[in-house]
C-alpha cells in the first residue's frame, strides 16, 4: 500500500493582489490612467499540517502582502485560498470570524504592534473576549497560561508595553497570536526588529511551540540563517512573484534559480572551504509600478537570454522535488 499525503492545511491557487492606485487631482486633470501596483501575482503553494515554510526575498517583493492576504486582512484580486478544505475567499464575513480563531499572525515590530495604553492582560485577553470564547471568570486563567508558555509570569499582568523590552514584548505579540488556539500562524518576520541574542530566544521558543500545539507556520524573513534553520520548505519571491520553492536542504544547497544563487551568494561564509562563487547582479531592483516584461529578473540575470525578455517562464520541477521558473531549466530539460 502506498503512502498518500494528508491534504494540505493551506492551499492557494493563482493569488492575485493589485492595487489601482490614484494621484490625485492632477492625475484626473491630465486624464491619466491610474496606476497599478501588482503586488502579488498569481502566486500558488500549499502548506502542510505541521510544517513550517519560510518565504524569502528582498525588502518590497510582497512577502508581506502575500501573508496578509492569505489571511484576508487584506482582500485578493482573484485566485483561491483554501484553508483546511474551505476556500476562504467565497465565505461572508461572519464565516470568516469564526475562521480567524484558527488562523494568526505574529507581526514584525514588538513595539508597533502592541497598544501601549492596554495592560498585558488586556492585549493577550483582547482576542478571548472578542471571539467570546472564555467566560470573565477563566480569561484571566487562561492569560496566565498562555503568558507561561511564552516565558513570562502572572506578575506581568498589569504591566504596560513600554515596561518590557523588545524580546518580552514579541513574546507579549506571541501570546496573544496563540491564545486562541489556532492551527496555523503567519510569523511575519518575527525577529527582525530584535537584537541577535534575543532572535535565538525566540526562534527557540516558536520551534517549542511548534512542537507542543502542533502549529503551522507560514515564516518571513530576509535571513536566510533564520529561514534555513526553521523551514521544513523554502519559498523565493522576487517581485510578486515565486521563482522557487522546494525542501529547505535541496534549496540551499543546490538552488536552481539565478535569483537564488545570488541571494545565497551574498551570505557571509566562516568556513572558507564552503564558500560559494559570488553571483554578482547587475543593475537595480525595478519599480513594481513597472515591472519587467518576460521574466522579472531578467535585467539584474546574468543569464538573460533573448526568451527571457519576452516571455515569463512557469514553475517547473528541477529535478530534486523542487519547482523554479527560469528558461534556463526548460532549455536543459529539453536537452
Amino acid at each position: 500500500m502506498t503512502h498518500q499525503e494528508p491534504p494540505p492545511l493551506l492551499d492557494v491557487r493563482n493569488l492575485e493582489k493589485v492595487y489601482h492606485l490614484n494621484d490625485g487631482l492632477l492625475q484626473r486633470v491630465m486624464r491619466e490612467p491610474p496606476r497599478v501596483l501588482r503586488a502579488v501575482d498569481y502566486v500558488s503553494f500549499s502548506v502542510q499540517p505541521g510544517e513550517t515554510l519560510g518565504l524569502i526575498g528582498e525588502s518590497g517583493c510582497g512577502k508581506s502582502t502575500l501573508a496578509r492576504t492569505v489571511l484576508r486582512l487584506h482582500e485578493p484580486t482573484s485566485g483561491s485560498i483554501v484553508f483546511d478544505g474551505k476556500d476562504i475567499t467565497r465565505i461572508p464575513l461572519a464565516e470568516m470570524t469564526a475562521l480567524r480563531r484558527r488562523m494568526q499572525i505574529i507581526f514584525q515590530d514588538p513595539y508597533a504592534s502592541l497598544n501601549p495604553r492596554k495592560s498585558v492582560e488586556q492585549i493577550v485577553g483582547l482576542p478571548l473576549a472578542l471571539h467570546g470564547v472564555a467566560k470573565r471568570g477563566e480569561l484571566r486563567d487562561r492569560v496566565v497560561a498562555m503568558l507561561e508558555n511564552v516565558g513570562l509570569k502572572s506578575g506581568h499582568l498589569g504591566r504596560y508595553p513600554h515596561q518590557f523590552s523588545g524580546g518580552q514584548r514579541q513574546r507579549i505579540g506571541i501570546a496573544r497570536a496563540l491564545i486562541l488556539n489556532p492551527s496555523f500562524v503567519v510569523c511575519d518576520e518575527p525577529v527582525s526588529a530584535l537584537d541577535v541574542s534575543v532572535q535565538a530566544q525566540i526562534i527557540a521558543l516558536l520551534g517549542t511551540l511548534k512542537r507542543e500545539l502542533g502549529l503551522t507556520y507560514l515564516f518571513i524573513s530576509h535571513d536566510i540563517g533564520v529561514i534555513g534553520h526553521v523551514s521544513d520548505r523554502v519559498a523565493v519571491m522576487y517581485l510578486g512573484d515565486i521563482v522557487e520553492i522546494g525542501p529547505t536542504r535541496a534549496l540551499l544547497n543546490a538552488p536552481s534559480h539565478p535569483y537564488t544563487k545570488a541571494l545565497l551568494s551574498a551570505v557571509p561564509q566562516i568556513d572558507a572551504g564552503s564558500r560559494r562563487e559570488r553571483v554578482k547582479l547587475t543593475g537595480d531592483l525595478p519599480s513594481p509600478l513597472a515591472p519587467p516584461s518576460g521574466c522579472k529578473f531578467h535585467t539584474r540575470c546574468p543569464f538573460a537570454m533573448d526568451v527571457c525578455r519576452r516571455e515569463a517562464p512557469v514553475l517547473r520541477k528541477n529535478g530534486r522535488d523542487a519547482l523554479a521558473a527560469c528558461h534556463l531549466l526548460e532549455i536543459e530539460h529539453a536537452a
